[in-house]
């Protein structure tokens, strides 16, 4: 489970081609800025005597893809984990591994479908069902003594089909099919 902030290992594309790791760990918000000299820094290398050109993000920690990057798309996904906040940061992770996520235009998941979608972290789907059967009043209007004889196990299962759920400490995230 993915709680902690976004990160990535930033490194030297020619360096590293060379057989050299030469890098730093930066947070994705700061990844947009970081340029060779600041990959470099340290290194004892110069870049351009090198013929450094291209720095590329080669390791990741705390996103919910497992794929190498540029530096811009980092950045990316850092304005995302600013926008969520780092409670929310955790759902939104699960909601994009699970694919049933929405992209929005510049191909990162849309944070206002993210919050449409998201109906919370519960225990299990069940114990959602019931709270959602209670919040629209699914057995009002029933009388008192025909109400345990109404199956919301049944009804739950049944509503199961317009959400998905993710595996979460504790539980599940629960989020509306759209």
């Amino acid at each position: 489970m993915t709680t902690a902030a976004p990160a990535v290992w930033i490194g030297c594309l020619h360096c590293y081609n060379s057989g050299r790791l030469v890098g730093h760990w930066w947070p994705a918000t700061e990844a947009g800025d970081v340029d060779l000299q600041a990959v470099h820094r340290g290194s004892g290398d110069d870049p351009v005597a090198e013929g450094c050109e291209e720095i590329w993000c080669l390791d990741i920690e705390g996103m919910p893809v497992t794929r190498e990057m540029d530096p811009a798309e980092a950045a990316r996904w850092g304005d995302l984990y600013t926008e969520v906040g780092p409670e929310m940061w955790p759902a939104l992770c699960a909601w994009v591994r699970s694919g049933d996520y929405i992209e929005g235009g510049d191909g990162m998941p849309s944070v206002a479908d993210f919050t449409e979608a998201f109906a919370g972290h519960w225990s299990s789907f069940q114990d959602y069902a019931l709270e959602l059967a209670d919040g629209i009043g699914l057995l009002d209007g029933v009388p008192e003594d025909l109400q345990c004889y109404v199956d919301l196990t049944r009804w739950a299962r049944d509503v199961e089909a317009d959400y998905s759920t993710v595996d979460a400490p504790g539980g599940v995230y629960v989020f509306r099919n759209m």
